[in-house]
Order: structure tokens, then C-alpha cells, then sequence
């Protein structure tokens, strides 16, 4: 894994809609693979769409998609008193944001997501978990009229750029998912290929998998393979299928989740190939969840979908925890599943 560039994608601030910087990056490192100037090209929504020439033509037209965009919150109001009001863009938990430094609108403004004082809550209030209409956003204004100087309503608040090693094996940063998906799909194009493999770095996927679709669309793949960032939830008090997967225990090979139900025959082969070649991965254990794959599925004529994914704890909070070794182990399976999709019977 190339940790620095996964640090500089993670680092950079593209929610859904609002991709471009994350795609302005990868285009320059494509720029920098020296790729012939007609295998790449970005539609109308903004995906990026790529054919990497290989040894040997492709048997079958096989896709790898990742998307660009993160979870974030998006300024709804500018209150009387200069701080703002706010809703999410994608699944972000109120609780998750309370405290937390952020950067607002294109200047990159600093803010403090605060909440109601405790002493100022009922007892009933007390009880229930916080939600996005009670927080606020304070970037030091001390009125309406100067907030509105410097941040507008639809302007975006994203996390705090915060990307570090933690202990000695983990990686911890807002925007792994999916960002990680991205620097797997730049591993794979700056290698020698076997066989021809069309790519897609894809945007909307946390408001809908909506550049999924349009990019499987144009693409017209037989098997598509997606790569994630999963929920690990392995933590205190969690047992059984509630931990979900665990981190240290390899890729995700996913089975089913709450969108898709993937391809059996596909998700044998990657269980195969990573028995075979000493690369360890897990399944998740409970059906929760969904990624681009429930988009590209029903693309066209249909497409064959597999799902690897690097276990992630905290996923859609400021910052998210993966282990190198699953990050490592997703790339080695991403690696040797393009042979093994074009040579073997499915």
C-alpha cells in the first residue's frame, strides 16, 4: 500500500456532488502513468473512467470501481447569533460530530460542531440520542452579517484533515471509505496487467450509488469488483454476528449485505484465490449495509458483482481505523483476481 498517497487522498475534501479535488488528484496521477490520452476520460457526472491496456486482451470485460466521495454536512442556515445550522450528506451520526473540529465552505474557515449544554436539555431530551437539528457550527462569528461574509448556505463542512499511524499496524484518517478503494484501483494502474481491465472512480455513492450506475452504464462490464471500506464492529460488548468483521483478520469478501446479493460463483473464486495465494480474508456476519455494487448489478443487461472491502471501524465518523495488513491484503487479492477472472470457468 502506498500509505503516502492513501494519505493525500484521505486528505483531501470531496463530498458527494462536490468530488472534484479527489478527481483533479487522481487525474494527475494517471497524467503521471503516462497512460495513452484516449483510455482515460470523466463524463458528464464527473466519474473517471479508465481502460488499462494489459498483455493480453480481455476474455471478458471486467470492471473495478471505487468511489470518490465522503460522508460530510452541508450548511442549511446561518443562525442570528453567526453560527450555523447544518444537515448531513450521507449517513453521519449527530453523536459522532459533537466536539469535533472541522473546516468550512471554500476557504476552508475553522469550526466547532457544539451541542446543547446538558443543563439545558429535559430529562426526556437526556435520553435520546443528539440530533443534526440540535447541533450548531461555531467558526467564531459573533453574528449573522459576519458569518455571511464567509460561508454561505449549500457551502459544505468537512472533517478535519487528521490522517496518522496508530500503534504499530493501523492507519486511522477521516475518508478511508473510500478512498482506500481509490488507492487499490492506483495500485492496479500503475502495474503491468495480465489481460485488458476497464476501471471507475465514481461519484454520488453516499447519496444513492448514483455515478455507479451511469459508469457501469457506459462501460457495458460482464463482472464488476468493488472495493470498500466495511463497518468493523469489533469492539466491547459486541458479539457474534453483530461485530460484523474484525479488523486484523484480512479482506471482506462479501456474500450478501443490504443491497446486494452477490454473485456465488464469484465470491467462491475470490474465497479460492485468497486460500491459494496465502492472503488472508474474512466474510461479513451480518447483513447490514450496501456499496456501488447494488447500482452496477442492474446495469445494462445486468453484471456479475464481488465486493472486497478493508474492515473500518468508525466508519462515516471523523476519522475511521484500518489495519495495514487488511489494507495490504485487499490489494494482494485485488491483484490476483485479475488472472484468475479472465482464465478461470464461472
Amino acid at each position: 500500500m502506498n500509505q503516502k498517497r492513501l494519505e493525500t487522498l484521505c486528505g483531501l475534501c470531496g463530498t458527494s456532488g462536490r468530488e472534484h479535488a479527489v478527481r483533479d488528484y487522481i487525474l494527475s496521477e494517471l497524467n503521471r502513468m503516462q497512460l495513452p490520452a484516449d483510455a482515460v476520460r470523466t463524463d458528464r457526472l464527473g466519474n473517471i473512467l479508465v481502460h488499462k491496456k494489459g498483455a493480453s486482451p480481455a476474455k471478458r470485460r471486467v470492471l473495478f470501481s471505487a468511489h470518490m466521495d465522503e460522508v460530510a454536512l452541508m450548511v442549511t442556515q446561518i443562525h442570528a447569533d453567526g453560527s450555523l445550522g447544518f444537515d448531513m450528506v450521507g449517513g453521519v451520526s449527530a453523536a459522532a460530530v459533537i466536539g469535533r473540529q472541522v473546516c468550512v465552505g471554500k476557504d476552508r474557515i475553522a469550526g466547532v460542531i457544539g451541542s446543547k449544554p446538558v443543563h439545558l436539555l429535559s430529562k426526556d431530551a437526556r435520553k435520546k440520542p443528539a440530533e443534526m437539528s440540535s447541533l450548531s457550527c461555531d467558526i467564531g462569528s459573533g453574528s449573522k452579517e459576519e458569518t455571511e461574509q464567509y460561508v454561505r448556505v449549500g457551502d459544505i463542512i468537512y472533517f478535519q484533515k487528521n490522517a496518522q499511524d496508530l500503534g504499530s499496524g493501523s492507519f486511522a484518517s477521516k475518508a478511508i471509505d473510500d478512498r482506500f478503494g481509490c488507492e487499490v484501483l492506483l495500485e492496479l494502474l500503475e502495474q503491468d496487467l495480465p489481460y485488458d481491465t476497464e476501471f471507475s472512480f465514481v461519484v454520488q455513492e453516499e447519496v444513492g450509488l448514483r455515478g455507479a450506475g451511469v459508469a457501469a452504464a457506459a462501460i457495458d462490464p460482464e463482472i464488476a469488483v468493488i472495493f470498500e471500506a466495511t463497518t468493523a464492529a469489533d469492539l466491547p460488548g459486541s458479539e457474534g454476528a453483530d461485530r460484523v468483521c474484525t479488523l486484523g483478520s484480512g479482506a471482506v469478501i462479501s456474500f450478501i449485505d443490504g443491497r446486494t446479493v452477490y454473485d456465488k460463483a464469484l465470491y467462491d473464486l475470490a474465497v479460492q484465490v485468497s486460500e491459494a495465494q496465502g492472503i488472508a480474508w474474512q466474510t461479513k456476519t451480518k447483513i447490514a449495509g450496501g456499496n456501488d455494487a447494488g447500482a452496477i448489478q442492474n446495469a445494462g443487461s445486468g453484471v456479475r458483482v464481488l465486493a472486497v472491502s478493508v474492515p473500518c471501524r468508525y466508519l462515516h465518523a471523523p476519522v475511521s481505523v484500518i489495519r495495514k495488513a487488511d489494507a495490504q491484503a485487499c490489494i494482494d487479492l485485488a491483484k490476483a483476481l485479475i488472472p484468475a477472472l479472465q482464465e478461470t470457468e464461472l
